[in-house]
Order: structure tokens, then C-alpha cells, then sequence
């Protein structure tokens, strides 16, 4: 009874239907967080099923991998490049006047000696400058040998008037000494014996006169003679140079070899300075090499190398360095130290071998395509089982035809694929099937 009471005290204050609702909610709550855990569960199964179905990485063709193995050996510090025998000394012949060719004395491929007439081109306007050159020389040297006439003449008038003065003033003197000793004895008066002294002294003054003019004139016809002469010299260096030009017109070998690329034909015009040929030294060679651009830094003038040709090898030093890069690489040119193959043809192919340095032990790896596309700074290495690659940081250092140094990155063992990543992008894994 007591109970009884205790309840209906306290139970009218709460309604009967809020009761019901928060019994409702939580059981509702609960059974919506329970699907959701079951959901993200069964999603995360299956990612981690599809994960462990699907390959790990980027899946390639394993048949066409070429892979190498790092290993420790003597590093050789050089390489080996195609080089072109080239003629080691060579003369261009371009056009020095323009003209029509109207004949032509030798082939291409032939061989010239110094002097050997090539070809013949005919050019009008250089002729007539010639004959104009030759009428202008011409009448400088007919003047300056009327000049010469004329002051010799001239020469000849002064140097008489002058034996005639000197010869007055002999008898002027000579009859003035009479004059005295007949003063002395008082024979002439005192007049007769000053006028003869007067007249002595104007012989003496005209003689004076005439010799001042002499050599005034004479100077004057020495400076004429001299600056006509200088113009006849110039008129002589003019022709000399038309005349050469005329020359020109026939070309002949400047010196002595094989004549190449000469393919000039009767009738053809040409231009000055058009290349029209070249003279190559036909004995001596020397060779041109393109290398790539990595080994710029380590190419020097005096670097030594060699080549073989029917199991003799031939020393060769390099001569020109030309660091102008195209396509990725530079030329060199190199020079036979001590004789050159007995059988060497312009445009022949040859294997140089160029020392860069001293041989040193070092980690080796061979090498491949895969250093143009990763530059040396990471490989694929393979794991135990060969059937996957992992993307890999190293260290490269020097390398050669056959050997890359590796400074970091990889161990004595380590298996690495050598071919082209080119395809791979940036993945970071390879998964090669079995």
C-alpha cells in the first residue's frame, strides 16, 4: 500500500507517451551506427581484396629488360668514339672575279700541282678596265719623258748663259787689272779706271743672279719630276692590280693536292666569292669526332688517344676542342703524334679510344639507356625474386662506353634494369609477371 501511494506521487508528473519516445531513440541510434561500422568494414575488405588481387606498381613486359649487376672492379677512365679521317690540311677556292666560264682544264678528284690551270672565265668590263689602266700609264710616261726632255733643254740654256757670264767676268777682271797697272803709270785717267771696276762688278752680280735662278729652277723641276713620278707609280700599282684581276680570270691551283668538290661547267655564271671548290691535302689527315655533351667538361687539348686499324694502333692526341652543342653533342679534332695509317681515305670511319684518366677501383655498374632518362640520379633496382623493381636515388660519378661509377645508392649484388625507362613515367614501382 505504502508502495502504491509512493508511485502515484510521483508518476502523474510525467506523461505517459514520453515514456515511450526516449526508450525509441537510443535502440534507433544504435542500430544506425551499426550499419554504418558494417558498412565501412565491408568497404575496407574490399579495397583490401582488390588491393591483393591487383598487381603493386606499374606493370611492364619483362622480355626486352636488359638488367645489370653492381659489382666492384677497375674503373677505365676513357672512351671510344666514331671519328671521320678528314684532310689535315685544306685550301678553299672561292671566285675572286665574277664572269662567265668559258673553259675548264681539270676534274673533280684529281690531282693538281701548284700553278695547274683549272678554268678560264671571261669578264668584258675587266678588259676595258686594263685598257683604260694601259692608255692612262701610257700618257703618264709619254709627259714625265717630256719633262725630262724639257729640263734637260732647259738645263743645257742655263748652264750656257752661265760659261758666258763666267766668261765676261774673266774679261771684266783681266781688263780692270790692265786698267790699274795703266792708273799706276798714268796712262788712263782716273775715270776709265772706275768704269772698268763698275763693269767688273756688274759681271760679278749677273753671275750671282743667274746661278740663284739656276738652282731655284732646278728645284722647282726636281719637285715636279719627283711628284710625276709618284703618280706613275701609283698608275703602276692600279695596273698591276687590274692586270692581276684580268689575271684572276684564269684560275689556277694555289698549291699542290687533291682537287674536291670542283663541279664547274662551260657556260655557267659565277659570282664573286661563290665557293667553287676546294684543294685537300691528299698524304696527311686528320680526325673529327662527335662526342656527347657529358664529356665536355672533361675534354682538353693534349688529351691522349689512338686508334687501330689492321691490329696496329696509331697514336692520336686531340688538337681542337669546338663546344658548340648540337643534339646533345660537341666535335673534336684529332691529330696522328707519330705516323697515320697507310690506308686512309677522306670520310673514313674509325673507333678512337680517348683517355680521360688513370684507371681506379670503384663500384661499377654497366652501362645502359637508362642514364639519358634518369641522368644517373635514380634506377629500378629488383628485388630477391626478380618480379618487381623498386625506384631507387643513386649517386653516379664517371662513366664510359661499357662502365658507370656509382658513388651512392646501390650495393656489390644489387640488380638494376640498364634499358630504356622512357615508358615508365614517374612510377615508383615495377611489377614485371612472370
Amino acid at each position: 500500500m505504502h508502495i502504491k501511494k509512493k508511485f502515484e506521487t510521483t508518476a502523474p508528473h510525467l506523461p505517459a507517451s514520453g515514456v515511450a519516445m526516449d526508450a525509441v531513440v537510443p535502440r534507433r541510434r544504435g542500430k544506425r551506427i551499426a550499419i554504418i561500422i558494417a558498412s565501412v568494414v565491408a568497404t575496407a575488405v574490399a579495397a583490401y581484396a582488390l588491393w591483393s588481387w591487383m598487381p603493386r606498381g606499374l606493370q611492364i613486359d619483362g622480355a626486352d629488360l636488359r638488367i645489370g649487376q653492381a659489382t666492384r672492379g677497375v674503373f677505365v677512365d676513357d672512351i671510344i668514339v666514331r671519328a671521320n679521317a678528314e684532310p689535315l690540311n685544306s685550301v678553299i677556292l672561292d671566285a675572286v672575279e665574277s664572269g662567265r666560264v668559258e673553259e675548264v682544264f681539270a676534274v673533280d678528284g684529281a690531282l693538281v700541282k701548284k700553278g695547274q690551270l683549272l678554268f678560264r672565265i671571261s669578264n668584258p668590263q675587266r678588259n676595258l678596265e686594263l685598257l683604260a689602266r694601259q692608255y692612262e700609264h701610257s700618257v703618264s710616261v709619254f709627259n714625265l719623258s717630256n719633262l725630262r726632255v724639257a729640263q734637260e733643254a732647259s738645263a743645257s740654256d742655263h748652264q750656257r748663259r752661265l760659261d758666258d757670264l763666267q766668261f765676261a767676268l774673266d774679261q771684266a777682271r783681266k781688263q780692270h787689272a790692265r786698267n790699274v797697272r795703266l792708273a799706276a803709270q798714268g796712262f788712263i785717267s782716273g775715270v776709265a779706271l772706275e768704269e772698268s771696276e763698275d763693269k767688273l762688278a756688274q759681271q760679278a752680280r749677273a753671275l750671282k743672279q743667274e746661278q740663284q735662278a739656276n738652282v731655284a729652277e732646278s728645284r722647282v723641276r726636281q719637285s715636279a719630276e719627283q711628284q710625276m713620278e709618284s703618280s706613275i707609280q701609283g698608275l703602276n700599282s692600279g695596273l698591276k692590280l687590274v692586270s692581276a684581276t684580268v689575271d684572276a680570270l684564269a684560275v689556277r691551283a694555289p698549291v699542290e693536292g687533291r682537287l674536291t668538290n670542283f663541279r664547274l661547267q662551260v657556260g655557267e655564271s659565277i659570282s664573286t666569292g661563290k665557293n667553287i671548290g676546294r684543294i685537300d691535302d691528299p698524304t696527311r689527315f686528320k680526325l673529327s669526332a662527335s662526342v656527347d655533351e657529358y664529356y665536355l667538361n672533361r675534354m682538353a687539348v693534349g688529351r691522349h688517344g689512338n686508334v687501330q686499324q689492321d691490329g696496329r694502333s696509331y697514336a692520336a692526341d686531340i688538337s681542337t676542342i669546338y663546344p658548340q652543342i648540337k643534339d646533345g653533342r660537341f666535335t673534336v679534332e684529332m691529330v696522328f703524334t707519330n705516323g697515320q695509317p697507310p690506308v686512309l681515305n677522306p670520310g673514313q670511319s674509325l673507333d678512337a679510344r680517348i683517355t680521360l684518366g688513370e684507371p681506379a677501383p670503384a663500384l661499377l655498374l654497366p652501362n645502359g639507356a637508362f642514364i639519358n632518362d634518369s641522368g644517373g640520379a635514380w634506377v629500378y633496382v629488383l628485388d630477391a625474386t626478380g618480379h618487381s623493381a623498386q625506384r631507387r636515388a643513386v649517386r653516379t660519378g664517371r662513366r664510359n662506353n661499357s662502365q658507370i661509377e656509382v658513388l651512392e645508392g646501390l650495393s656489390v649484388g644489387d640488380k638494376v634494369i640498364l634499358s630504356s625507362y622512357a615508358a615508365y613515367g614517374n612510377s615508383p614501382r615495377l611489377q614485371i609477371p612472370q
